[in-house]
């Protein structure tokens, strides 16, 4: 693919943008607008996604961007700086929900995209087991590693903000129904033929971690 100069003046200036919220607790104004880098993720990705480039190397960068915002607020959770797990999960949220309007949109727009990409339903995503495509290896590799440290990067910071507190048993389960789709898909992109099992594996063992963590508030005092 020829070097496009405006292309990447443009996705310089977005990952610049990314950057700026990223960094915004920097600027010391006490506003919340950091969390906008999960939103804010999304555009350079999509827009490398869009411009015809590998759709696993579109999506590699965004799940780094989201590991290094995720990373940036649990230390800030670890610290006990205004940093929120609820409000983490809310707007990763939101951005997934808009990566997946995105996928939805874009390959509809640029049929050329639906050549490496599988329909899911609504959505237009890469499939990274396909026998059809043949995606590079390394990239494919380390999207698996990034997707995986990025469900890390949400359990640590709820471990460390309900470690000690007084947590029903009947909560627990209400955590794990929360981290199911996580799990089967980290299931999937490394054994997608054991999927059930290893997601089974994975809910117990958070399970048990949140037995360690918590208490039940009836202890003796």
């Amino acid at each position: 693919m020829a070097i496009d100069i405006n292309a990447i003046i443009i996705v310089g200036t977005l990952f610049v943008i990314f950057g700026i919220f990223l960094f915004f607790d920097l600027f010391k104004r006490n506003e919340k607008y950091a969390y906008i880098a999960y939103l804010v993720a999304v555009i350079p990705a999509s827009t490398i996604w869009g411009l015809g480039y590998d759709p696993v190397l579109a999506f590699l960068i965004l799940v780094i961007l989201w590991d290094i915002t995720l990373l940036r607020d649990t230390i800030g959770v670890y610290l006990k700086k205004e940093k929120d797990i609820n409000e983490i999960l809310l707007y990763l949220t939101l951005s997934i929900l808009i990566l997946l309007i995105i996928s939805a949109i874009l390959p509809v727009v640029n049929v050329s995209l639906q050549n490496y990409l599988e329909r899911m339903a609504f959505f237009w995503l890469p499939n990274i087991h396909s026998e059809v495509v043949n995606f590079n290896p390394s990239i494919v590799l380390g999207f698996k590693i990034s997707a995986t440290l990025l469900i890390l990067l949400i359990i640590i910071p709820l471990i460390i903000d309900i470690k000690d507190e007084d947590v029903p048993l009947p909560v627990f389960i209400i955590y794990i129904g929360i981290f199911i789709i996580p799990f089967l898909y980290i299931s999937y992109i490394w054994l997608p033929e054991a999927m059930g099992v290893l997601t089974f594996l994975f809910s117990v063992v958070l399970f048990f971690v949140l037995l360690l963590i918590t208490r039940s508030g009836k202890e003796a005092k």
